[in-house]
Formats: C-alpha cells, sequence, structure tokens
C-alpha cells in the first residue's frame, strides 16, 4: 500500500485528479484532496505520537490550492516555496505526497529517527525543501534574499513563503518587510495563517499584533484579508498577489485551528499535542464524514 490512509476508491480519485492540468482542477476535487490532507496529518501525528496537527488541519484548503493550482513544479524556472513556521510540516508534507512530489507511503516515517521528514524541516535531509526552519520568524527574510536573487539573475521563478501570525511578534519579520518594500521585491508572494493561536495560547493574549494589514500597509505593502477555508477567497487571493506590480503583497488567510475536526477547533491544547488512540478515531470519523 503507498498510502496511509484511504482505500483504493479515493487512490483511484487522486490518480485521476493527479492527471488534470491546474485549470481543469475543480473545487470538488480540492475539497477531496484537503480532506485527504487532513486524514494524513492526524495519521502522522498519531503515528510519531509527537507533532502539530491544529494548525496543519487549519493550512489544509490552502495548501491544497498551492500545490495544484499555484505551484509551478516543471520547468527550467520552477517555483520556490519556503515555510517559515516549519512546525506545520505535516501539511507541505502530506501535500507534496498528494501532488506525487513524494510518496504517501513516506508520510508514515513522519518525525521518526532516519527520516527525510523531521518535525521542523531541513534541507540537510529533505533537500525538496527550500529552507531550513524551525526558529520563527526567518522565513520572510529568507524568501525575501531568495526572490531578489532570482530577480538579479533574470530569472522568472515566483518565490512564495507560508508564514503564521505568532511569528509577526518577531522583529526580523518586520526587517524582512521594511526590506521588501524598499526594493519592491514583487516576485515575492507571502502568506500568513492567521488562526490566532500559538504555543502559548491566543495571539492577541501573548502579545497582539492586530491591526496586522494596517501594519504591512505602513510597511509600504498591499495586504489583502482572505477566508482560508473559502476556495473563491483563496483563488482570488493568490491571483491578486501573483498581480503585483509596483508593490510587495501579502496575504492574511483567516483560518480555524484544528478545522474540520469538533474537538480541536480554535484550542490552542491541539496547537501541539498528538492525539490519542480515542481522539485519531473520532477525529478520522468526522473527516471521513465531510462530504466531497
Amino acid at each position: 500500500m503507498d498510502y496511509i490512509v484511504g482505500d483504493e476508491k479515493e487512490k483511484a480519485k487522486l490518480d485521476a485528479i493527479r492527471g488534470k492540468a491546474p485549470e481543469e482542477i475543480t473545487e470538488d476535487d480540492l475539497r477531496f484532496l484537503a480532506r485527504r490532507i487532513r486524514q494524513n496529518v492526524i495519521e502522522m501525528v498519531f503515528r510519531a505520537k509527537s507533532g502539530h496537527p491544529g494548525g496543519p488541519l487549519g493550512l489544509a484548503d490552502i495548501y491544497a490550492y498551492l500545490y495544484f493550482k499555484v505551484l509551478r513544479w516543471h520547468g527550467p524556472n520552477p517555483d520556490r516555496f519556503l515555510l517559515s513556521n516549519g512546525h506545520v510540516c505535516a501539511v507541505r508534507y502530506s501535500a507534496m505526497a498528494l501532488r506525487g512530489i513524494i510518496s504517501e507511503a513516506e508520510l508514515a516515517t513522519f518525525r521518526k529517527l532516519g527520516s527525510r521528514l523531521q518535525g521542523h524541516p531541513s534541507t540537510k535531509f529533505f533537500p525538496e525543501a527550500e529552507n531550513s526552519s524551525g526558529s520563527l520568524g526567518q522565513g520572510l527574510s529568507n524568501a525575501c534574499g531568495l526572490a531578489l536573487g532570482l530577480r538579479l539573475q533574470k530569472n522568472p521563478a515566483r518565490v512564495f513563503v507560508g508564514m503564521s501570525d505568532g511569528e509577526c511578534q518577531e522583529g526580523m519579520t518586520w526587517e524582512a518587510a521594511m526590506a521588501a518594500a524598499h526594493y519592491a521585491v514583487t516576485n515575492l508572494h507571502p502568506f500568513v495563517d492567521c488562526n490566532n493561536i500559538q504555543i502559548d495560547g491566543y495571539v492577541h493574549k501573548v502579545m497582539a499584533i492586530e491591526p496586522l494589514h494596517k501594519k504591512f500597509t505602513a510597511f509600504g505593502w498591499e495586504a489583502r484579508v482572505a477566508d482560508g477555508h473559502n476556495f473563491s477567497e483563496i483563488a482570488d487571493a493568490f491571483h491578486w498577489s501573483l498581480k503585483a506590480k509596483k508593490r510587495p503583497r501579502i496575504i492574511l488567510f483567516r483560518t480555524v485551528l484544528g478545522k474540520g475536526v469538533s474537538f480541536m477547533e480554535n484550542n490552542p491544547d491541539w496547537h501541539g499535542s498528538p492525539p490519542g488512540q480515542k481522539e485519531r478515531d473520532q477525529a478520522l470519523a468526522e473527516l471521513a464524514a465531510i462530504p466531497v
């Protein structure tokens, strides 16, 4: 078996989706992919007995769209994707497996000794990653430098970076934001997972960052707020980002931590706690009941 959840019928459906061009991927396909990502995340973290389920569940819709509709993997100038909030890497690994970049069977090695799929991505173990991450706040700086380098080389590749709202408490994020605006780095396409939860609780209680869109605007950016669980809004937001001409643009996706699993939704306890057998079974049952 080359997958860790699902059955042969679902495997056939996934193969059919993989055979489509990005413009042929439907919203129903995306809902199927997002559900499959969430199921994989639960199983991965459960088997590892460690990891972060909440953030990846909340990001599943965005990553389904990103990996199947946006990122260009082939050709001489492939897009680059950096993950700043590395602890949510289960969603990236799962999306990559569904896309066929790695096998779904490898997801079962998540956070195991000797695995390429570390709990925080490492280019040493996983060269498919553009950056090693774990210490929050570095991703926007990494991506800004990469985007500037590509521009100097006249390379048309686009640079995407996934960030978290909690890391916007870090000064390094704002140094990068200032630099990107100063140099008009329009081949840089960051998005922020705004679920208002970090490891110590709710972001607004740990250190308030809102109004985030006004802060980025004040730093010389254009900012757009979108519903990270609405495929129409996700599509419009990425399309808008890719049309940047004079100033960098950033998407602030409003998401629900633990989306799709009732007892995990908006609950800080599930930021970084693996489910036990009972919780795993309930989570998978709830996800399986979601219509696609």
